[in-house]
């Protein structure tokens, strides 16, 4: 059974930063390629970032690129997602997501592209 858990959000004023993690099990963890999304209330759930299955290409919201950082330990079976400068606009949920194995290259901002799912974990950026 894969499970896919966040922890680190929480309330941070504008300004600041949080780091995101996401712990994965049931699954062969250095094989995916893994995703950050996040879904604000009342809109559509849009792509953060991606990194691909060893860590050496990832790709960014234009949003969040330079703000926002995407990385793995694939010893840890982890993926984090460092988050600086935070805006008010950044206040969400935030997934993490394991992209499917036939997916490979390319952008990675495609909700329909990745199989798992984590239950989310919320940030709030306060003015």
């Amino acid at each position: 059974q894969v499970q896919l858990v966040e922890s680190g959000g929480g309330l941070v004023q504008a300004g600041g930063s949080l780091r995101l993690s996401c712990a994965a099990s049931g699954l062969t963890f250095s094989n995916h390629d893994m995703g950050w999304f996040r879904q604000a209330p009342e809109k559509e759930r849009e792509f953060v970032a991606r990194i691909n299955w060893n860590g050496g290409n990832t790709y960014y919201a234009d949003s969040v690129k330079g703000r926002f950082t995407i990385s793995r330990d694939n010893v840890k079976n982890t993926v984090y997602l460092q988050m600086n400068s935070l805006k008010p606009e950044d206040t969400a949920v935030y997934f993490c997501a394991a992209r499917y194995l036939a997916y490979t290259g390319g952008w990675g901002a495609d909700a329909n592209e990745y199989a798992y799912w984590g239950q989310g974990t919320q940030v709030t950026v306060s003015s």
